[in-house]
């Protein structure tokens, strides 16, 4: 009867197992190759991993990559220390959406000590958790500290001693991460010259390179008066000296490479060159840089490189005035050529930006699956475990049988 009962055991503790990890092994290949992605296993941002699914787009498998990238161009997850002494740089180029991005980082991050943002004041005072110093420079956090709308050159070699002179210390240790937005070359040229003809003219802008300013002579106006309202896409255009054209390259390149902006120091041709491979050098070495024109995945990258989550998400809004602007084939090949090196840079950024964004996806479903497989490991090491304490658990002693009644009376008459 005690082995009887012993193999019953066994035969149920075994058919338990069984169902235990033929469930297990339903639910991973259910997870690889029905839903992945769809299941919430812990994210570190705090999203549910349904909500990713809705909020980031899938990346294309069609997507075919034009450069070659290293894992070392890809990879892009800094240990921003917001608590030490690390800050992160925006450099802000007009009409890339630009005013948005910065209004988030001042508005929409989750963050132990929000920005504290006023009606009324154009700053925000964004201190770090622990003591009252920035860790962010940027138009609405710092002002047009370094000039309105300073470049790379500019920046590079302003923002230490303007930070050492607000907080009033010299410090050496500073880590700088500098970030910035991209645009269709084409939409920028023209949103630009919306804003122009609206009266726009960033004449303040200091444009300082090699601790000078240029001279009126290496910089020509465009326009005489105040401003250059008014003005026509065509004039817009015709202007040899509007830095409209190729701006992107100009913003993030290092000028000094070319004699700033005096076009004598090298050949037109080689100055090109220099710009755009200084410009690809710098971008490609950023933090992080997004896209206008990818709002989600810009979104999805900067919350991943620098472990900070965006409270909402951001919108893409395609209904821009640029969007509005009608013209013939011509005058689209014109304002291409005119932004020749931006449309190179542009392309090569698009790459990027897609490779990254596809790698940093394919990188975290890797990590689910990994922790998935290891959850159900565990879950089935445990079942088997109590199978095996069940087992080892010393057993009840087993009941007399019962006796004849003849036995019991011979028992009692002995």
């Amino acid at each position: 009867m005690n082995l009887l009962t012993g193999r019953n055991m066994v035969e149920r503790s075994s058919k338990f197992l069984f169902i235990v990890v033929g469930s297990v092994l339903f639910m991973l290949i259910l997870y690889q190759y029905v839903a992945p992605g769809m299941m919430n296993f812990g994210s570190p941002h705090g999203y549910m991993l349904e909500d990713d699914a809705d909020l980031f787009p899938t990346p294309d498998p069609h997507y075919v990559k034009k450069f070659y990238f290293p894992i070392r161009d890809l990879e892009r997850t800094v240990d921003f220390e917001i608590k030490g002494d690390d800050v992160i740089v925006f450099l802000h180029i007009q009409k890339t959406g630009g005013t948005t991005f910065g209004r988030h980082l001042v508005q929409n991050v989750r963050l132990e000590v929000p920005c504290d943002c006023r009606p009324g004041q154009k700053k925000c005072t964004c201190y770090r958790p622990n003591r009252k110093e920035t860790w962010l420079f940027s138009r609405f956090s710092t002002g047009w500290s370094c000039g309105l709308h300073a470049d790379w050159t500019e920046l590079t070699n302003c923002v230490p001693g303007v930070l050492n002179k607000k907080e009033n210390s010299m410090k050496n240790q500073r880590k700088f991460y500098y970030i910035t937005l991209l645009r269709d070359p084409v939409s920028r040229y023209l949103s630009e010259w919306r804003h122009v003809q609206r009266g726009a003219t960033w004449k303040t802008s200091l444009h300082m390179c090699d601790g000078r300013t240029p001279t009126p002579e290496e910089l020509p106006p465009c326009y005489e008066g105040t401003d250059w309202s008014g003005c026509t896409l065509q004039q817009f255009m015709d202007c040899p000296y509007n830095l409209a054209n190729n701006r992107q390259v100009r913003m993030l390149a290092d000028l000094s490479l070319v004699g700033c902006y005096n076009m004598s120091f090298i050949p037109e041709k080689k100055r090109a060159q220099v710009l755009l491979e200084s410009a690809k050098k710098n971008l490609r070495d950023m933090a992080f840089f997004g896209l206008t024109e990818f709002q989600r995945k810009t979104q999805y990258l900067f919350e991943r490189t620098f472990h900070l989550k965006f409270i909402r998400p951001f919108m893409q809004y395609n209904s821009t005035r640029a969007a509005g602007v009608d013209l013939d084939n011509d005058t689209v090949q014109q304002i291409e050529e005119l932004n020749d090196l931006d449309m190179q840079l542009y392309d090569y950024a698009r790459d990027l930006f897609q490779q990254r964004y596809m790698y940093k996806r394919q990188l975290e479903r890797r990590e689910q699956l990994v922790r998935l497989r290891q959850g159900s490991f565990s879950a089935a090491l445990h079942v088997q475990a109590t199978t095996r304490a069940k087992r080892a658990a010393p057993k009840e002693p087993a009941p007399l049988p019962l006796s004849s009644g003849a036995q019991l009376r011979s028992c009692f008459q002995g």
